[in-house]
């Protein structure tokens, strides 16, 4: 049974979740943004205008100087944005855009005055501002749109289009906190933007009794009965008096909240300005994200034959546009070609080269021994540094060519054996080996001849050839081996 009651509860939080998602895409969502240098108020002035925008704004959008707007136009799509207000400032004025994503069109207007909410707020003796008012959109009311026109109309939808429309049947009249008034003036052709905070108080009572009801118990150390509060309402301040008619009363459908806002009678709906407030001129309209033609200008007007004539020099540029765009793909396709031709030919070469290289080592001789073979690869050597150096390497720098050359360079009888001397052969010997020992294997005698009977052979200069100083022949086979090693 528990089982049974916790999967109910996941699936219609779950259902709850998709109709909510479902329902915050369906309505429209937007960007307020500037381009180009502001200032400090006009930055001002754009809070206050993602202020009225939310929930359904990005609050915290963050512009730098390299973005574009088509930056913001690549972003608006997966998160879903309808509308892009944009403000720009030039050294006479200040305008706006909105536009309509993704294809247009663009109204452009003059703000001729405005006011920020710190200013609203400030001139009031009493403003209801909070939170929560912000947590569900405005409700836009438009006055005096119904006049003859395109661009009146084509204002009217845009701003229609820019809020979520409201279902009267259905709707929760506690979520309704807050509401933008739109009024046109045809004469100035000028709108006024207007910000409004909401409060629903009932009507038919004494101002005493509301006191009562507001919990706010008023001083009473006057009367002698409580009658002459509910009676007379005296000692109450003259801002408190109920500044309600006939224009602002009506019947509420269904439970407001507040004390005393019941269904079916009769209550006073009183509005407070929270700002900001804008003066507004319609300059233009331009197709699309303002590279279309212009719908509607304000202070330039033509004829059609002029219409025409700039539609026809767009017309050619469209299509000269177009040929070099097609121009450019069928170059970009040839030398693709190009380049998978020469790809192409450049693999046949290389596996044709590797295919000769593979028939030449089958073919070569088996008989040739390792060394032979590396004195093979060190001609190769050499002959690839005479070519890239352009001079003969040194004798040490390749030695197996060397050698090849010396053996090349001998007769083929086999050489003599020469005659050596004893004492050159022992001193050989010694050299080779790590002790200097005599031919018997004792010590040589510190006589100053040799075993054999002999005296040593002077140098040339004059000394006996034990007067100097010898490095041990170990040392001096190290040093060849470190040569040759070099």
């Amino acid at each position: 049974m528990g089982k049974s009651k916790t999967k109910n509860q996941k699936k219609s939080r779950s259902l709850a979740n998709h109709v909510a998602d479902e329902s915050y895409r369906s309505v429209p969502h937007s960007f307020v943004f500037h381009r180009g240098q502001v200032g400090k108020n006009v930055g001002q002035l754009i809070q206050d205008m993602r202020r009225v925008m939310q929930p359904y704004t990005a609050e915290s959008l963050k512009v730098r100087k390299k973005n574009v707007l088509k930056d913001f136009v690549s972003v608006a799509g997966p998160l879903g944005v309808t509308h892009f207000i944009i403000f720009g400032k030039t050294p006479n004025s200040i305008n706006m855009r909105i536009a309509r994503l993704p294809k247009g069109p663009t109204l452009y207007f003059k703000v001729l005055k405005y006011s920020l909410v710190k200013d609203v707020v400030s001139s009031l003796k009493k403003h209801r501002m909070h939170e929560q008012q912000f947590t569900h959109h405005p409700l836009l009311i438009l006055s005096n749109f119904g006049m003859d026109g395109m661009h009146v109309k084509l204002m009217a939808t845009m701003f229609q289009n820019m809020f979520p429309s409201i279902n009267v049947q259905t709707i929760n009249l506690n979520l309704i906190k807050r509401c933008v008034l739109l009024h046109f003036d045809p004469e100035a052709q000028e709108i006024q933007f207007r910000h409004y905070s909401l409060k629903v108080v009932p009507v038919g009572m004494s101002r005493g009794v509301k006191k009562l009801m507001q919990e706010k118990l008023p001083n009473m150390n006057k009367f002698e009965d409580i009658s002459e509060l509910l009676m007379k309402g005296a000692n109450l301040s003259e801002s408190e008096a109920e500044p309600d008619g006939e224009d602002n009363i009506t019947e509420l459908p269904q439970v407001y909240s507040g004390r005393g806002n019941m269904p079916s009678q009769q209550s006073a709906v009183r509005l407070t300005e929270i700002g900001p407030r804008l003066t507004l001129q319609l300059i233009k309209i331009q197709e699309g994200m303002g590279e279309g033609n212009i719908m509607y200008h304000s202070m330039v007007s033509k004829t059609e034959e002029e219409i025409q004539n700039i539609l026809e020099k767009k017309e050619t540029r469209l299509k000269e546009k177009e040929e070099r765009r097609k121009q450019q793909e069928q170059n970009i396709a040839r030398k693709k070609e190009k380049r998978e031709e020469h790809k192409k030919k450049t693999l046949e070469g290389i596996k044709r080269k590797r295919a000769e290289a593979e028939s030449d080592s089958e073919v070569e001789d088996p008989g040739l021994q390792g060394n032979q073979a590396a004195e093979v690869e060190s001609d190769d050597d050499v002959e690839y540094y005479r070519q890239a150096v352009g001079e003969e390497p040194d004798e040490d720098m390749f030695p197996a060519a060397k050698r090849r050359r010396r053996r090349s360079e001998k007769p083929d009888t086999p050489a003599k054996k020469r005659k050596m001397s004893p004492g050159t052969s022992s001193r050989r010997m010694d050299s080779k080996s790590p002790k200097r020992k005599s031919a018997g294997g004792q010590k040589r005698a510190g006589t100053g001849k040799d075993p054999a009977g002999k005296g040593w052979k002077k140098s040339k200069d004059g000394e006996k050839a034990f007067g100097k100083k010898r490095l041990p022949p170990g040392k001096a086979f190290g040093l060849i081996l470190h040569f040759t090693r070099f």
